[in-house]
């Protein structure tokens, strides 16, 4: 029996492993194994829990206050003990965090081939966002299998010279977990008009009070208007959003949200101002329409396809496009309606075909290169 070692150290990487892991788990021929670094602790656990997934041995790595380069040193030596210690046969990796990073490192180090899941995304500039422009870079360094999320991110791959035949084009497996979420929520869309806020990335703390502004301004212009801003986590970035926001009896802060409800509240909203990647990715296919709090993105393809509109921190052009989305009903139907590209839900299912493929020694049953569909079943709020 050949033996799978999953790794996961945040949400994101938790949610969006979680049909790769349940596909694979469908071959008796595999031993999968969920490897939890615990980069973010109490996060993890919740999406762990809400995914229905229990981690085979967990490294239980985070400290207070850890910075970047403590963390990757922990985690890599630690990678590298346990994979002696479970000798697995291949070992699977999601995005561009640095447990990801560390993973690919300790696997390429334990000659272990290494798949890299949302392989190719690049924003075009190294530090940013940072440090994950860079880990993702890194990563395709050492990766052996490339699971792309769009035709797009493959075109990145084959541009800094990766092989053609090392590269997958599966669709992203947020769809995948959208798919079994969505017909859970319950939710239905208020009467008044609401607007979800996430703010993350470290380079826009410095932007708080200008994209509070924005916020606020919108709350001047419209006094039915209602807005919900999850805090992350992270005690620097919380108490800086904390301390840019004063009380406002139509906002409604809240402490992180699981996944559930956190899809729910992109549901409920008539738009979102956001930098976030996952959330570029999960709204199109919700139909809500994201104005991204960023000048460039590395999920281009939601741009392009209308679904999404980069507008930065800039109050002066945040507010036209949100006005534009709150008063005008076409033009929030054309990005409400827009195509979802970033896959049909089956993404866990291609990644697992080819894994299962490679680990027999037999070609992958799709076609690596071929298209995704566009089209993953209508679930969506109108």
């Amino acid at each position: 029996m050949k033996r799978v070692a999953i790794v996961v150290g945040t949400r994101p990487e938790a949610i969006k492993l979680a049909s790769v892991t349940s596909a694979l788990r469908e071959s008796a021929e595999l031993d999968v194994r969920v490897l939890a670094t615990a980069q973010h602790r109490d996060l993890l656990d919740q999406a762990l829990a809400e995914m229905g997934l229990v981690a085979d041995v967990d490294l239980d790595l985070m400290t207070p206050a850890q910075n970047l380069s403590n963390f990757a040193g922990r985690c890599l030596g630690a990678l590298g003990d346990i994979f002696a210690a479970e000798a697995p046969d291949y070992v699977i990796g999601q995005g561009d965090t640095t447990t990801a990073l560390a993973a690919a490192q300790a696997a390429h180090h334990a000659r272990i081939p290494f798949g890299h899941v949302e392989a190719g995304l690049r924003s075009g500039r190294r530090d940013t966002p940072f440090p994950e422009e860079m880990n993702r870079r890194l990563i395709s360094l050492l990766a052996d299998h490339h699971f792309c999320p769009t035709p797009a991110a493959r075109a990145n791959l084959l541009r800094e010279g990766v092989s053609v035949e090392a590269i997958y084009v599966t669709g992203n497996t947020i769809i995948d977990t959208l798919r079994n979420v969505v017909p859970r929520c319950t939710v239905a869309k208020r009467a008044a008009p609401s607007i979800l806020v996430t703010v993350h990335r470290s380079e826009n703390v410095a932007a708080l009070p200008t994209i509070v502004g924005a916020v606020y301004a919108l709350l001047d212009l419209y006094p039915t208007l209602r807005v919900r801003w999850p805090i992350h986590p992270n005690p620097r970035l919380g108490g800086a959003i904390r301390d840019a926001l004063d009380a406002h009896p139509r906002v409604d802060l809240t402490d992180s949200l699981s996944h559930g409800a956190f899809v729910e509240a992109m549901r409920d909203a008539r738009l979102i101002l956001t930098d976030s990647g996952g959330v570029q990715e999960e709204a199109p296919a919700l139909g809500t329409p994201v104005l991204v709090l960023r000048t460039e993105t590395e999920r281009p393809e939601g741009i392009a396809a209308g679904v999404a509109r980069l507008v930065g921190t800039d109050p002066r052009t945040i507010l036209p496009a949100a006005i534009e989305l709150i008063e005008d009903d076409a033009a929030h139907r054309r990005m409400a309606n827009g195509a979802s590209p970033y896959g049909d839900g089956q993404a866990g299912a291609r990644i697992a075909a080819v894994v299962r493929a490679y680990l027999a020694d037999r070609p992958a049953r799709f076609d690596p290169a071929g298209p995704v569909l566009q089209d993953w079943g209508g679930v969506t709020a109108g």
